[in-house]
């Protein structure tokens, strides 16, 4: 059946007409996808998809996102961003040209009760294993990576975790924009997650984050976590993680409001 897919000319010039033609016929494309955007499911069958294709220095990765979240474009990244993973694009995002398939940041907005106050929290996960820069091992470098910046592991929920200085969480009008660390010898701040559509979060985490002025951010390797409908289920998966060493955390300042 064909796809409801949306292909802009952009995007067509991009991957040629031979792959737009595919992907509107229904050969290339998914039925089922996870929106780039909202990370809500999508189904190409059912509901107007976007095509979206994040372009670095040499890798290219086509992404799906609901049309009413997002038109059909082209986005320029670096390559850093792209294998860096720093863009939420779901692992259905078929690389172009058989590049490998980049593991990219998952990222979930919740409020975790420590010591009977409701602290809003950030929970990280990828969508693959994270390797180290350069590197031709085929295990997951995450956490060790983390702890490098400061992270620090957590085997128990039960203490808001040391500040990491230098880091922030951007929220600008009730939304969330972007993850912030230090930027190299000194300069500005860069991104470390920044969502290309500026994700909504609920008025209570909202009101929880002004009233202390930090978010707790928890990260976790890939299959730790998974996507949990309900911030109770959530509170389960990030106390088994933690039980198992698959976790670490560290208490960012929030910027703007």
């Amino acid at each position: 059946m064909p796809r409801m897919l949306d292909v802009s000319d952009d995007v067509r010039a991009e991957i040629g007409d031979e792959e737009a033609d595919r992907l509107l016929a229904g050969e290339n494309a998914p039925g089922s996808y996870d929106c780039t955007s909202c990370r809500t499911p999508g189904d190409s069958e059912q509901e107007r998809t976007s095509t979206v294709l994040f372009i670095g220095d040499e890798t290219a990765v086509l992404a799906f996102a609901h049309a009413t979240c997002l038109p059909s474009q082209v986005v320029q990244v670096t390559e850093e961003q792209l294998q860096g993973a720093v863009r939420s694009i779901h692992p259905d995002g078929a690389p172009i040209d058989s590049a490998p398939e980049q593991a990219v940041l998952g990222v979930t907005s919740g409020l975790v009760l420590l010591n009977g106050d409701l602290h809003p929290a950030l929970v990280v996960e990828p969508t693959g294993p994270i390797v180290r820069p350069g590197s031709t091992d085929i295990g997951d470098d995450f956490l060790p990576l983390l702890i490098e910046q400061g992270f620090m592991p957590v085997t128990e929920l039960n203490a808001v975790p040391p500040v990491l200085h230098g880091w922030s969480v951007l929220l600008a009008m009730g939304q969330l924009h972007a993850v912030l660390q230090p930027g190299t010898g000194g300069g500005s701040p860069v991104a470390w997650w920044q969502a290309h559509q500026a994700l909504q979060v609920a008025d209570s985490w909202r009101a929880a984050a002004n009233k202390h002025q930090q978010v707790l951010l928890f990260a976790a390797p890939v299959g730790s976590i998974g996507r949990q409908p309900r911030e109770d289920l959530l509170r389960d998966a990030l106390d088994k993680a933690a039980a198992n060493g698959q976790l670490v955390a560290a208490t960012m300042p929030l910027a703007g409001t």
